[in-house]
């Protein structure tokens, strides 16, 4: 399973997103089965690496992430290359949709989706709650499994 996490930055919440589940992954021994990584539907964050607040609470929770993860936009290969394209609030879907106008496959996800609630993922860059938005991606990424 190939897994493309997307934000509006991808310095935030995608890559804790990635890199939680690969956490899950490598936990499970599974590691073999998926491909996991992260974009932003936006370029604004091109280049630069996961955000400080967000990197502490993955390390406050012992999650390995790559130090060296740098922003990257969504490109449309990426829909070929991946299998599931999991965006984490509505914002990014209709920004998915720009880049995408079609998903013949069936392959974008909202994130909370995958718990059954229908609502988005909040973004700690302007919440703050690096906490609570961890503990959503969290549950989201174990139910996804």
């Amino acid at each position: 399973m190939r897994i493309l996490f997307v934000c509006h930055g991808n310095i935030c919440r995608s890559p804790m997103a990635e890199f939680i589940l690969k956490a899950l992954v490598r936990a499970r021994g599974l590691e073999g089965q998926y491909y996991i990584e992260s974009a932003a539907v936006s370029a604004e964050e091109y280049g630069n690496p996961i955000y400080p607040p967000a990197r502490r609470c993955l390390q406050a929770h012992g999650v390995v992430f790559d130090p060296d993860k740098r922003a990257r936009q969504v490109t449309r290969a990426d829909y070929g290359r991946f299998d599931r394209i999991i965006c984490m609030d509505g914002s990014n879907l209709r920004g998915l949709r720009r880049i995408f106008p079609d998903d013949p496959e069936g392959k974008i996800h909202l994130m909370m989706s995958y718990t059954g609630a229908g609502r988005d993922i909040a973004d700690p860059w302007y919440t703050g709650d690096f906490e609570t938005t961890f503990q959503d991606i969290l549950r989201a990424c174990e139910a996804m499994l």
